[in-house]
């Protein structure tokens, strides 16, 4: 069952997406990067069409969903706003591949073969090339999914490989328990592998890494997409 999600006020979202964005210029600043290298994926999961469709009105055109029916479910309802550019980041089941093939730009969560065929096979071809990343288990947590860093090379082939598939990087969450030495080895062991990953690929431009609670650690290790739910829309209620 999913948490219920409590909506904030239009005047708090904009609020909230001004204070992110900021976090994100001090950190690019403070990485000497620049801050349009570094895009916001708003992760709005569990929240409501008209949460977004606000945040849409504060300028914000990319947004991040987990759950397969509850995404569809608002990007039908969205449909207007066809700038729009919907991310799937959840786990993937290979029973859910068609729905995610045919409704979403993005797909963070590639982690085996199969998944790549079965997306492959189900893009539609009107809608063009599907861009996956390649999770990475980076701290191998048995509760994740995610390939290990040996694994990248030839699951990217496969992607590269796909006719309706474009590899545009890597995703990974390194785990939030972790010591802070561990988290900045996790962190630095990502940024080698995905520099590793664009010399294979020179296509490779995203390396989608850093929460609310890390943003400021992954921009200063080359992330090029954060993903901020919480500090964008609020805590779930439990």
């Amino acid at each position: 069952m999913m948490p219920r999600s409590t909506e904030l006020s239009s005047s708090a979202l904009h609020a909230h997406f001004a204070t992110v964005m900021q976090q994100i210029q001090d950190a690019a600043k403070a990485a000497n990067r620049d801050p349009d290298s570094i895009a916001l994926l708003a992760v709005s999961k569990t929240k409501p069409a008209s949460a977004i469709a606000e945040l849409y009105r504060a300028g914000q055109r990319q947004f991040g969903e987990n759950y397969v029916q509850e995404a569809i479910e608002k990007i039908q309802e969205l449909q207007a706003h066809d700038d729009i550019v919907w991310h799937f980041i959840g786990p993937l089941q290979s029973n859910k591949t068609k729905d995610v093939a045919e409704h979403f730009a993005w797909v963070h969560s590639i982690d085996r073969e199969k998944l790549v065929r079965r997306l492959a096979n189900q893009r539609p071809k009107t809608l063009g090339p599907l861009n996956v990343l390649i999770q990475v288990n980076i701290d191998d947590e048995a509760s994740k999914a995610g390939v290990n860093l040996t694994e990248i090379p030839e699951l990217a082939a496969s992607i590269a490989s796909a006719e309706q598939l474009k590899l545009r990087g890597i995703m990974a969450i390194p785990n939030p328990d972790a010591s802070a030495e561990q988290q900045k080895q996790s962190f630095a062991e990502l940024q080698k592998a995905y520099k590793e990953l664009q010399e294979q690929h020179p296509d490779v431009d995203t390396l989608s890494l850093g929460m609310s609670n890390d943003l400021q650690l992954a921009i200063a290790h080359g992330s090029t997409m954060v993903r901020i739910g919480t500090a964008l829309f609020g805590a779930r209620e439990k």
